[in-house]
């Protein structure tokens, strides 16, 4: 609650000397009679009417202050709100080819990548968001959707052994076609705005369809596309084998065809990014999410009601008590 007229409520300073006049002066105020002896009265028990004595100033005192709450206006609120979202549709490609397990990122590659992919998904709430991956083969994990509890979910599987057990082709990294089943599920969207962020540690080198012609198809769809590309510079622990179950691990040369990237990301009017480290990769995806921020118009209403007249009705009611009281209860004999 609050009072349009606030000035009107420094009159409640007024109430500070009626109680002290009260207090101090009024009993001398107060009709009496004279008694020779008035040890007979000690013990005699007070009416119920000595009890209520005190309501008849506390009773004025309560009408003054309700009429000048009144005269302040106080009014309630009734407000809403009108949230437009336009969100963006974002389709995420991750590399899940053999070499994502290499430990150049903590604990390696693709860990690395869910853990920030995750916290990008998780700070984007109004945009529809899906997963691609791809290794030798490309295929979608999850379409776009809001439901990112599921998409987190199916993000979670992106792990050692996931790489390991699922892909047919594990020494192969098709990036153009990875991109190209990304496209796919893009180019019916009614967005406005619709990007893909693709992630990869390699070079393409399987695929009917090449990174560049994906780039193509991506421009004429009106898709910004952007690129990462991780690992560090110059040599790495790199999966060679496996053995009894076991990971073999060798240090080996890191190739990554950042030229390619670089042209994918400049023909779809995105941006390349190179992440040689856990902190790189999280900053990439903090700049992203700054780059492509969701549209939201937000109105609200606020509707302001009186209520005045409840103040004014209860200082009425005090002030009749009062009279009844005094009328009544305790009338006074000439």
């Amino acid at each position: 609650m609050e009072f349009a007229n606030k000035e009107y409520l420094f009159l409640l300073l007024l109430t500070i000397p009626y109680i002290i006049w009260y207090v101090m002066f009024r009993k001398k105020t107060e009709p009496t009679i004279r008694m020779a002896d008035t040890a007979a009265f000690v013990k005699a028990p007070r009416s119920w009417r000595v009890w209520l004595m005190p309501v008849q100033p506390v009773l004025r005192l309560l009408a003054f202050v309700l009429l000048v709450l009144a005269l302040a206006r106080p009014q309630t609120h009734n407000s809403s709100e009108t949230r437009s979202v336009e969100g963006i549709d974002i389709m995420l490609v991750v590399d899940v080819s053999t070499s994502m397990l290499t430990k150049d990122l903590e604990p390696n590659r693709i860990l690395a990548a869910r853990k920030v992919a995750s916290e990008f998904i998780s700070d984007r709430p109004d945009d529809n968001i899906g997963l691609t991956i791809f290794g030798g083969e490309a295929f979608t994990q999850c379409p776009m959707t809001l439901d990112h509890h599921a998409l987190l979910s199916m993000l979670g599987g992106l792990d050692t052994e996931f790489i390991l057990k699922n892909l047919v082709e594990n020494g192969s990294t098709a990036i153009g076609m990875g991109l190209a089943s990304a496209l796919a599920r893009l180019k019916d969207s009614k967005a406005k705005s619709r990007i893909v962020i693709l992630l990869t540690d390699g070079t393409n080198n399987v695929g009917d369809i090449t990174p560049m012609k994906a780039a193509e198809i991506a421009k004429n769809l009106g898709v910004r596309v952007y690129t990462v590309g991780v690992g560090t510079n110059g040599t790495a622990l790199t999966p060679a084998a496996l053995v009894n179950g076991e990971i073999q691990y060798l240090r080996l040369p890191v190739e990554i065809d950042t030229e390619t990237l670089q042209q994918i990301a400049a023909m779809t009017d995105g941006k390349f990014y190179r992440a040689t480290n856990n902190e790189e990769l999280s900053q990439i995806y903090s700049e992203i999410d700054k780059l492509e921020k969701s549209k939201i118009d937000v109105q609200k209403f606020t509707r302001n009601n009186d209520v005045f007249q409840y103040f004014v009705l209860a200082a009425l009611a005090a002030l009749l008590l009062e009279l009844l009281l005094r009328i009544i209860v305790f009338r006074r004999i000439p």
